[in-house]
């Protein structure tokens, strides 16, 4: 995943609102697993130029990873 530095506050923020949403849904999941999920998830589009959906498209696939 890009470091923190690189990302877009905003988009930083959705990510750790994405991070607090699957901990919520995944309990029986240790946070740190959900983070890297999320980690994971978020480097797919480290080329994406266009961002806005990129919050959105994390959250599916790590979702998705978590429930596998």
């Amino acid at each position: 995943m890009a470091t923190t530095t690189d990302i877009a506050p905003e988009e930083q923020r959705a990510l750790d609102e994405i991070v607090s949403r699957l901990s919520e849904k995944f309990p029986e999941t240790d946070s740190s697993t959900v983070e890297s999920a999320v980690a994971d998830a978020h480097r797919r589009f480290d080329d994406t130029k266009i961002r806005d959906f990129v919050p959105l498209f994390v959250e599916r696939h790590a979702a998705s990873a978590l429930s596998n």
